[in-house]
C-alpha cells in the first residue's frame, strides 16, 4: 500500500514537473527583464527633466508593479486561477485593508511629497527631532542622513501630516548669534568690532544689511544679537567663523563676557 502510494505521488510529480519547470522559467526571466527594465528606466530618468526627487519613488513603485504581475503570471502558469486569486484577495480585503492601513498611508504621503514637493534630494530639513538632508525618497519612506552620518527613515505619511521646516530651499538664510559682554565692557567698541568683522568675512552677505543690536540687559551681563544673511551653503561656515572670530578679537580688545 505504502509503495503504491509512492508511486502515485511519483506520477503525480512527474505530470506536475512541466508545468513547474515552466513557473521557474517565467520567474527567472521575468526577474531579469524587471532588472533590465530597471537599468533602462535609471538611465531613462538620469537623461530626463524629471526632478531627481520623483527618480527613486518612481523607480519603487514601477518595481512593486511589475513585480505583482509577474507574480500573478507565475501563479496563472501553476494552475491558479487569477479569478480565483481576486475572489480570495477580495474576501481578505477587509483584514488586508487593515493591516495595510499604515503602508496605504504612507504610499499616499509619498504622492502627496512627489507632487507637492516640499523638500528634493539633498535639502536638509527638519521634521519632529529628526533632522538631516534628503537622501533618498521611496514609496514608503524618506532617508535621511544626520550630519554624523546616520542613516534615518522617517514614514512618508508622517511626513505629509507633520509639520516641515526646509532649511535649503531658498538661496539666502539668516544666521543669528548671540554675544554676551560685561557691563563694564564698552558696548559701542564691542559692536564696532563685530560690525568690522562680519564687513570682512567674504561669506556673509551684506545686503540686507547685518542687525547688531542689544537684545536683552541680563542679570551681569549684556547680550549682543547679530542677526546676518548667508548662502545657506555657508551657513556653517560662517557660523564657526564669527564665533572663532569675536573671540579672538573680545580677547584683545579686553572685553569681557562678563
Amino acid at each position: 500500500m505504502e509503495n503504491f502510494s509512492i508511486e502515485k505521488i511519483l506520477e503525480k510529480f512527474y505530470q506536475y514537473l512541466p508545468t513547474l519547470l515552466v513557473a521557474i522559467i517565467i520567474l527567472i526571466i521575468g526577474i531579469i527583464l524587471i532588472k533590465i527594465v530597471e537599468k533602462i528606466m535609471s538611465k531613462a530618468l538620469n537623461n530626463s527633466k524629471i526632478d531627481i526627487t520623483a527618480h527613486s519613488f518612481l523607480k519603487s513603485l514601477v518595481r512593486v508593479s511589475l513585480y505583482t504581475i509577474l507574480i500573478i503570471m507565475v501563479l496563472s502558469q501553476l494552475g491558479i486561477p487569477t479569478t480565483s486569486l481576486v475572489t480570495i484577495v477580495g474576501a481578505a480585503g477587509l483584514a488586508v485593508g487593515f493591516a495595510l492601513q499604515t503602508s496605504m498611508g504612507n504610499l499616499a504621503g509619498g504622492f502627496i511629497i512627489l507632487f507637492s514637493k516640499p523638500f528634493k534630494v539633498g535639502d536638509y530639513i527638519e521634521i519632529g527631532s529628526s533632522y538631516g538632508k534628503v537622501d533618498n525618497i521611496t514609496i514608503l519612506h524618506t532617508r535621511l542622513l544626520t550630519a554624523d552620518n546616520k542613516a534615518i527613515y522617517i514614514p512618508n505619511g508622517q511626513i505629509s501630516s507633520s509639520t516641515l521646516t526646509n532649511y535649503t530651499q531658498e538661496e539666502k538664510r539668516r544666521l543669528d548669534l548671540i554675544f554676551t559682554i560685561g557691563y563694564k565692557s564698552d558696548f559701542n567698541k564691542a559692536k564696532e568690532i563685530l560690525a568690522d568683522i562680519i564687513s570682512k568675512n567674504p561669506l556673509a552677505i551684506k545686503e540686507p544689511e547685518p542687525i547688531i543690536r542689544i537684545s536683552e540687559q541680563a542679570t551681569g551681563s549684556i547680550k549682543i544679537a547679530v542677526k546676518v544673511w548667508v548662502k545657506h551653503d555657508d551657513y556653517s561656515n560662517l557660523h564657526f567663523d564669527l564665533n572663532e572670530e569675536v573671540k579672538a578679537r573680545f580677547d584683545e580688545e579686553n572685553i569681557s563676557p562678563v
